[in-house]
């Protein structure tokens, strides 16, 4: 019988976070549901086990980081190691001005969770990451994020200006490749995913993909063999351009 994966999902207990548990619970892994609130997080591990998914809520709030800590100690505890971690968590912010008239305070909203989160998160859990014999780690990206896209003027993406969210997975981005090259040769791979458009709160349900659209990508990563890619920009189309 082949061990079960264990697999961290923060900002699991809605959109794409919780598709991506639930589909990764449907292919054998144990999903551990991350969420601020702990309420919802356990609603959605109730929901997550009713459909026969090996699920437990975990409270992680990627900005505290006692909670992160306690996260880490809590896995430690009960399971000893973690083999998948997807840095899902993220937020838009409040600023939808042009770009002059923006705030560091704008930016550090977005940035404590889109990219100080990730770091955060990633370095509490790495130590039980390295204790897998494959660990993965998938952040959960953004076309948005691509300056090869944004400086198009051709591109889809081209009147698009949201300095804090879009720099924010820029960054998100910069800090995929420096894990990448940390962990080289080692079992751990890093990636990026890139759902594309999914319609989820975050965007006011515009987008034309379904949240279980969008997290097919994320499950890809979090399962790769050996022989996948680390340090990669990916949508189910193939490569991103950075």
């Amino acid at each position: 019988m082949p061990v079960e994966k264990i697999a961290l999902i923060t900002g699991a207990n809605k959109g794409i976070g919780f598709e991506i548990a639930r589909q990764l619970g449907e292919q054998g892994s144990v999903v551990l549901v991350g969420a601020r609130d702990e309420v919802r997080g356990k609603a959605a591990a109730d929901t997550l086990a009713g459909l026969g998914i090996a699920a437990a809520p975990v409270r992680i709030d990627v900005t505290d980081p006692a909670s992160i800590a306690d996260a880490a100690v809590q896995i430690e505890r009960h399971y000893g190691r973690l083999d998948i971690l997807v840095n899902n968590a993220g937020i838009a912010g409040g600023f939808t001005g042009a770009p002059s008239e923006a705030t560091t305070d704008d930016l550090r909203e977005v940035y404590e969770t889109n990219v100080f989160g990730v770091v955060s998160v990633t370095n509490a859990m790495l130590p039980l990451l390295r204790r897998s014999d494959a660990g993965r780690i998938v952040n959960m990206s953004s076309h948005v994020g691509s300056l090869t896209l944004n400086a198009d003027p051709r591109s889809p993406f081209a009147n698009l200006n949201m300095i804090a969210y879009q720099s924010s997975k820029t960054a998100l981005n910069a800090v995929t490749i420096a894990y990448a090259k940390e962990l080289r040769g080692t079992p751990i791979k890093v990636n990026a995913a890139n759902p594309g458009s999914v319609a989820t709160d975050i965007n006011h349900h515009r987008g034309q993909r379904t949240p279980a659209e969008g997290a097919v990508i994320a499950v890809r990563l979090a399962l790769l063999d050996d022989a996948g890619p680390s340090g990669a920009y990916l949508s189910e189309d193939g490569d991103v351009p950075w």
